[in-house]
């Protein structure tokens, strides 16, 4: 996993903790090298929010504000599986961007559980989990 501050970690997890059992989904803020917050954002999906999330273009551009205020970068983004793995689905693959951060948390019965970070590869052929 690439290095992240325990207060985004926190953050994370409580978040997944709340909106269980939809995704919950944020932004990843960077500075010096880590990801320093992880910014809750709406999970704004039509759909399933049981199984999806999405981030509407206008909270996008929230955290990109919200990250060049701290004096950092949008690194990525963050998303629960609701009693699921901390591993990327097929429409995780579908949606990704190359060149961003991806954090997957479990949540079981409403628990927090496994934390991992995955990274697209170049030709968006699958992830990598870093």
């Amino acid at each position: 996993m690439s290095a992240i501050a325990e207060d985004a970690v926190a953050e994370i997890r409580r978040h997944a903790r709340e909106a269980y059992p939809h995704e919950c989904c944020g932004a990843l803020i960077a500075a010096d090298g880590a990801i320093v917050e992880a910014f809750p954002l709406p999970n704004t999906t039509a759909g399933e929010a049981r199984r999806r999330f999405l981030v509407a273009p206008s909270d996008y551009r929230l955290a990109e504000a919200r990250a060049q205020a701290r004096r950092g970068t949008l690194a990525g983004f963050y998303h629960s599986h609701p009693d699921h793995p901390a591993r990327p689905s097929q429409h995780d693959l579908e949606q990704a961007w190359p060149n961003l951060t991806y954090v997957i948390v479990s949540v079981g019965a409403g628990v927090p559980g496994e934390l991992t970070s995955w990274r697209l590869r170049e030709d968006r052929s699958a992830f990598e989990e870093i």
